[in-house]
């Protein structure tokens, strides 16, 4: 394994290692004592969120020197969540472990690093993390193969992905608890695939490959817990059980291969009531499933007709709060709705009212620098749709950067003729109008109405709402 990373963390080791070899003495066995702390370089906040299963169990602030470090008196061993907006990653913790992470938020997930006792488990699990999102990037196209040609591809890919899993699992010697960790992480992502592959090759070709399928193609299903309360917010899990639904759903309606149709979103609540036994597991799949229903189909009466379905399967309260709320941010943006009033900023720091700067059609579209691509690309699509519609208006709005890492950006490109304004409060943001997805627009008519609440700048027909 590589150590050269070791020589970044040696201040701050030094420091951490200091202070836990005077507290050596209350690692005994009846003892749960853990320390977790860390470096950010270029900080969004002066905070890291630690959370288990989305709850936040401690905010943890930033020195002046964008270092922390806090003791769990009592830390259960599993699995956490540590967060630095809008960023986030898991760790693990066996009992006693004491973590230092280093990150970037340049290139968040390519630069955690962790150190101390415990890191190898969690270099693994971000090697593979990896790993696994270098071989979704290259997947697209592999979707439009024959039956036999994908399962080779796939199985070879899973192969040296697996070798690697057993080459660390035996230097490491972990134990069986963070074996289903690792293990979900390996197996979810190529079983991933397998349920994507029936529908994503007749959206992409047209042709229906399902009788294609060998005879034990869907045995994973059988070694799959659905019940497994450990698993229940590690995010391979939770696409795995998205694609699933998708696929059963799909397959069960044959006519119609709208994935974010009310029908197949009202089979997926039907499908997770009959495969999950386990409340808070069941309720955290229905809440995914509702989450991105709710910001893909927009008709009205269909967001009633799911949203009655979702309140009489769900247990919990904080989802059918969670839900509720962004069922009424939507009804909000209906068309003929004016926008509601969000805190906004020109390149001046001028406060702006987005209801009394509108005077012609207009296009509002969102950025962030920590999607630099999206930032570019959207950007040069607005300049051309600029040239072909000149009765149009276009403002672009960042939505989660600070000051200055905003007007950096903008002068990184120098994008001239769009208005530029940036949301003053993110979550403001993203509750009132929604903003969950990056690629969304918001086409607003001349006198500030809304014509469209969730259009795609990316998508082939999205001109048809300029005409």
């Amino acid at each position: 394994m590589n150590h050269n990373y070791l020589k970044y963390f040696l201040p701050f080791s030094f420091i951490l290692l200091t202070t836990l070899s005077s507290c050596k003495r209350v690692f005994s066995e009846d003892s749960y004592v853990a320390y977790f702390g860390g470096e950010i370089l270029n900080p969004q906040e002066k905070f890291v969120l630690f959370l288990k299963d989305d709850e936040v169990i401690d905010t943890i602030y930033l020195d002046k020197n964008n270092r922390f470090i806090h003791k769990f008196d009592s830390l259960a061993p599993g699995l956490y969540t540590f967060k630095h907006n809008p960023e986030y990653q898991y760790v693990y913790f066996d009992k006693n472990d004491s973590l230092m992470v280093r990150v970037n938020t340049f290139d968040f997930d390519n630069s955690v690093v962790f150190c101390g006792r415990g890191d190898e488990k969690n270099n693994f699990l971000m090697e593979l993390y990896l790993k696994n999102e270098a071989d979704r990037s290259l997947m697209y196209d592999k979707f439009d193969k024959d039956v036999k040609s994908f399962i080779k591809n796939i199985d070879s890919s899973y192969a040296v992905r697996k070798s690697f899993y057993l080459k660390r699992k035996a230097e490491i010697g972990w134990d069986e608890n963070f074996d289903v960790i690792a293990k979900a992480s390996l197996d979810f992502h190529h079983i991933t695939k397998k349920e994507i592959y029936p529908y994503a090759h007749q959206f992409r070709t047209g042709e229906n490959i399902r009788p294609n399928l060998p005879k034990d193609y869907y045995n994973h299903r059988k070694l799959v817990d659905f019940n497994n309360a450990i698993l229940t917010n590690y995010s391979p899990y939770i696409k795995y059980v998205s694609v699933l639904l998708n696929n059963v759903a799909l397959q069960s309606n044959k006519h119609d291969l709208n994935e974010n149709s009310l029908e197949n979103n009202i089979a997926k609540l039907n499908i997770t009531d009959t495969l999950i036994r386990n409340p808070k597991v069941k309720n955290v799949v229905l809440n995914n499933v509702a989450m991105m229903y709710l910001l893909e189909d927009q008709n009205m009466y269909n967001n009633q007709k799911f949203i009655e379905r979702y309140l009489q399967l769900t247990t919990d309260e904080d989802n059918k709060k969670e839900i509720t709320e962004i069922y009424n941010s939507v009804q909000n943006l209906k068309v003929g709705n004016r926008l509601p009033k969000i805190d906004l900023v020109d390149a001046s720091y001028q406060p702006v009212d987005i209801n009394t700067l509108i005077n012609k059609p207009t296009i509002l579209l969102f950025w962030t620098s920590h999607a630099e691509s999206h930032f570019a690309a959207s950007h040069r699509k607005v300049t051309e749709l600029k040239a072909k519609y000149p009765e149009y208006d276009f403002i672009a709005i960042n939505v989660n950067d600070n000051d200055s890492k905003w007007k950096n950006a903008l002068k990184k490109y120098n994008f001239e003729g769009i208005k530029e304004l940036h949301a003053v409060d993110f979550e403001t943001i993203r509750k009132q109008w929604v903003i969950t997805k990056i690629h969304r627009i918001i086409i607003l008519n001349a006198d500030g109405t809304i014509k469209n609440g969730f259009a795609n700048l990316f998508d082939v027909n999205f001109e048809q709402n300029l005409k």
